[in-house]
């Protein structure tokens, strides 16, 4: 005898099945949600076969990337990035628009827009009114110098290859002669401010207006005097191959604190910090030991060369003292 399943009986009359009448019968459709709860037993009949639903596999594709530049990992990073791109390719946009060219939903776009606003990516302005003037101005976003710093740029090949014809074609005198320059104008910016600090306290107001200038400098304090720590160094790529930059720098130094200096480390040849020591105001010779305890990296305890070259402020021709 062939087995009979509830799927095969018709809906549109009674069944009889030897003495059992079925007079209202619930269709395949119905009985197939309700299977599962109360499956529905004739004699002689057999109950719907139930399904077991396959096992989703796993996901083989990798770990979307962090968006280094939020935090951001995934697909949040992705679709932020995504949003970031639009505003750097079509410049100022709408919530409105960015959601229609990315395929989604103005409250996702939005909330990738704060997050972009909160990291100073991004900023608001008012689009200009329609030639109705009705409404109020819908809200343009649009990257900041740090939102487009996040795609990169190549400001740092191209002062290498300015030095490198200037060098060429002039000379290594004009690199010395610009490095100077440069140096030049941070002396402008901060000699009044160094200058009025006292002269023990001078190479962290100079820290402070190193800081400023995106050096992120600090001192630190070490037997012999001080260390000046610049634990960035927004030339350093340039520097590695043009090291009048640091001892135009160095030499800037010397004269704002109104003292001989000695560098002894930089980022541009590899290490961890830019780093040079002043020596105490008291005990200011021509050339200071530095001794071993007192490390090269503003860190740890290392050997230091005593024989660092010394940069020492040019005598003031009327006898007073440095400039």
């Amino acid at each position: 005898m062939t087995p009979l399943t509830l799927a095969d009986v018709p809906v549109d009359r009674p069944l009889e099945l030897g003495n059992i009448r079925v007079v209202e019968f619930v269709g395949p459709s119905a009985a197939a949600a309700n299977d599962a709860e109360h499956p529905t037993v004739v004699p002689g009949v057999l109950p719907r076969a139930q399904s077991t639903p396959e096992a989703t596999p796993a996901s083989s594709e990798p770990d979307a990337p962090t968006d280094s530049t939020t935090g951001t990992s995934g697909a949040e990073g992705r679709t932020r990035h995504a949003v970031a791109r639009l505003l750097l390719e079509n410049g100022p946009a709408t919530a409105a628009v960015i959601a229609e060219e990315l395929g989604l939903g103005q409250a996702a776009v939005r909330r990738h827009l704060d997050a972009l606003i909160a990291d100073g990516q991004a900023s608001t302005r008012q689009a200009p009114k329609g030639p109705r003037g009705r409404g109020r101005p819908a809200r343009l976003y649009l990257l900041t110098e740090a939102g487009r710093a996040r795609f990169g740029h190549a400001y740092d090949d191209l002062a290498v290859s300015a030095l490198r014809f200037l060098a060429e074609h002039v000379g290594e005198h004009a690199v010395t002669a610009f490095a100077r320059q440069r140096v030049a104008d941070l002396v402008v910016r901060h000699r009044a401010v160094v200058a009025a600090a006292e002269p023990e306290a001078r190479a962290e107001v100079l820290a402070e207006a190193l800081t400023s200038e995106g050096y992120a400098s600090s001192t630190r304090r070490v037997r012999s005097g001080e260390q000046l720590c610049q634990h960035h160094c927004p030339v350093a790529h340039v520097a590695a191959e043009f090291p009048q930059l640091c001892e135009a720098e160095t030499a800037l130094f010397a004269e704002l604190l109104g003292t001989h200096v000695q560098r002894l480390a930089t980022i541009a040849r590899g290490d961890a910090a830019c780093t040079t020591h002043v020596p105490h105001a008291e005990r200011a010779p021509e050339h200071t030991d530095i001794e071993q305890s007192e490390s090269p990296d503003c860190s740890s305890t290392s050997l230091v060369p005593a024989t660092a070259t010394p940069v020492q402020t040019a005598p003031n021709p009327d006898g007073g003292e440095p400039a």
